[in-house]
């Protein structure tokens, strides 16, 4: 059987740096150099080779050479290498590499016995990682703006797990601030709705949403018309604590339809105290000012367009320039009480307290100028010890047949999570949500996703893993192959893959090996989209060579006079279907085994 490869390209990062080690030991390099930056990867132009190094040009500084003079001893090294059949010095000291086809087969067998382990890694060590999401304040449905939100801190949470980080997945629930009061009002109006009152139009300022009524019925079930002869300093207490338990149970089951669980849902209100909690919010401003981060002090008046939160006044500030930021921020309210920045200083002051030094925030697309002193902050509360990658996640455009989407009923002037879900299914919302990059706007379009087309991507992607069952299923009369997948894989493995010499089949298994890579840049970075990406272009890439069997017989999968070129290609066919399995399970999308 071919030896699998887990990672090509760590493996061959390996022999670059064993080749480093040679030179070494000759003396050629020196045994402090640093090869931390040395990386492999794709050249830019697929006719330069499969793989490219700058091994010299990052090392010649140590080694005192020139990096091309180096490049060609590196090189001279790698041309021994088992797995390399090329090496090519290029410019001013990049190295080219050519691999044997034995190494692609190697990579394959790697995707057929690795199942739904193949492309996981260590690369996270097990360290803790925060990733909050979705967050929506507690005063409605959540609408299709928080679907992409949603999505995306999932599959990126998915991600993380999948190379070795320990993620903790969390939602702050915004349970304090004028916001809820208002929920609380409104929910009081259908409290008196419920009760059998007139309530006429619902005024301007609360909300309106017809969402709130089951809120009112629940009130009015609870305590009959006791509510009304309270006065509301007491009423409004109960009223809000009712509907922001209500909205947040609906808010949880809107987030299971999309298969979206959180580990922690932290309350703002808990870092207020209310007697029998300490105030946390008070407790880190006194921190910051022990410090020296925190004074009373004037701001001075913006210049340009005006700042939502200057005050002409003296107040207590946030010496947020010394940490990258613009300009200070107040953390008191003319009123004494805290702003929303005081409070989300000390949220994220209490990740850094519960071991957190890695966090990711994913926030929507109006909250861009709010990065930079959030940042700020989390430097001085962790003395920066902690890091803080936010991620914006920019607006969701709702189209029908290329034309806007009406406003929910439900909802009274926004289209809900759950609408869009119930009307396409899940693994379109979730699919189509991390087709694009998160900084860039997205078009949603409700009849395009549903298409059974090449234009939809969903679709091509679940329907590549379905044909490639097809194939299995096809091939009984062949081959005879076991039912259970780890058995089938272990028959496949044994395949001739050496006759796997067409160019497009190397090709795919290219593409197959490159998956590992991708997971962990995609990790790394923080962008599911590049696994959507990947998919979408492996699934293409298979459709394309079940179409050219289809013109060109001698290249189809299934060949009925010869059962050990099918096995090979079965081989193939089993790669692709398993990456397209993995890497739709990462994005928390279904991969069926037909469609109809």
């Amino acid at each position: 059987m071919t030896q699998p490869i887990t990672n090509i390209f760590a493996t061959v990062l390996e022999r670059v740096h064993a080749a480093g080690h040679t030179l070494i030991a000759s003396g050629v390099l020196p045994a402090a150099a640093d090869r931390s930056r040395v990386v492999v990867e794709p050249p830019r132009d697929p006719s330069h080779g499969d793989m490219a190094t700058n091994a010299a040009m990052v090392l010649a500084k140590d080694a005192g050479r020139k990096p091309r003079e180096l490049a060609e001893l590196l090189a001279g090294e790698l041309r021994g290498d088992p797995l390399v059949a090329k090496v090519d010095v290029a410019g001013p000291g990049f190295i080219n590499l050519t691999l044997k086809p034995e190494a692609w087969a190697s990579a394959l067998v790697s995707a057929i016995l690795s199942g739904p382990d193949y492309g996981r890694s260590h690369i996270g060590s097990g360290q803790s990682v925060n990733v909050e999401y979705v967050s929506a304040n507690p005063t409605g449905p959540l609408h299709v703006g928080h679907t992409r939100g949603a999505v995306f801190g999932d599959a990126l949470a998915n991600l993380l797990a999948f190379t070795g980080f320990a993620v903790t997945r969390e939602y702050y629930i915004n349970d304090a601030g004028a916001q809820v009061e208002v929920l609380a009002r409104s929910a009081f109006l259908r409290y008196r709705e419920a009760l059998g009152e007139d309530i006429g139009p619902i005024p301007e300022g609360l909300y309106p949403g017809d969402y709130l009524k089951p809120v009112g019925e629940a009130l009015a079930a609870e305590f009959a018309r006791g509510l009304l002869d309270m006065p509301e300093p007491q009423w409004l207490p109960i009223v809000r604590g009712k509907a922001v338990a209500m909205m947040m149970e609906a808010i949880r089951a809107d987030l299971a339809a999309l298969n979206i669980k959180h580990d922690v849902f932290f309350s703002e209100r808990s870092l207020l105290g209310d007697g029998t909690q300490s105030d946390q919010v008070g407790q880190t401003i006194a921190e910051l000012r022990r410090e020296g981060h925190v004074y009373e002090g004037r701001l001075p008046p913006p210049k340009g367009a005006p700042v939502e939160d200057w005050e002409d006044r003296e107040q207590t500030l946030f010496r947020a320039t010394e940490f990258g930021d613009d300009i200070d921020r107040p953390l008191k309210k003319s009123d004494g009480g805290y702003t929303y920045f005081a409070s989300d200083i000390a949220y994220h002051k209490s990740k850094f307290d519960r071991g957190f030094r890695d966090m990711i925030d994913v926030w929507g697309a109006d909250h861009g100028g709010y990065v930079k002193r959030m940042n700020a902050a989390v430097k001085a509360i962790s003395d920066g010890k902690a890091a803080l990658d936010v991620k914006i996640i920019q607006l969701v455009r709702l189209l029908r047949a290329g034309e806007p989407v009406k406003m929910s009923k439900r909802a009274g002037d926004f289209i809900t999570l759950r609408d869009v879900v119930d009307e396409v299914g899940r693994d379109p919302v979730r699919f189509m949500m991390l087709y694009r990059k998160n900084d860039a706007s997205l078009d949603f379009d409700l009849a395009k996703v549903i298409e059974q087309s090449r234009d939809n991507p969903v679709f091509y992607v679940q329907y590549g893993h379905a044909r490639g069952h097809s194939v299995f299923r096809n091939a009984r009369e062949v081959v005879q192959l076991p039912d259970d997948w780890s058995q089938r894989a272990r028959r496949l493995s044994d395949a001739e893959l050496a006759r796997l010499d067409d160019a497009a089949e190397l090709a795919l298994m290219r593409k197959l090996a490159q998956f590992p890579r991708v997971v962990e840049a995609a990790a790394l970075s923080h962008e599911p989209h590049r696994i959507a990406f990947f998919l979408y272009e492996l699934a293409s890439d298979f459709h394309a060579q079940w179409t050219r069997g289809n013109n060109s017989p001698h290249l189809r999968f299934i060949i009925q006079d010869d059962p050990n070129i099918t096995l090979a290609r079965l081989a193939l066919v089993a790669g692709v279907v398993n990456v397209l399995a993995v890497g739709l399970s990462l994005l928390g999308v279904d991969a069926p085994l037909e469609m109809r």
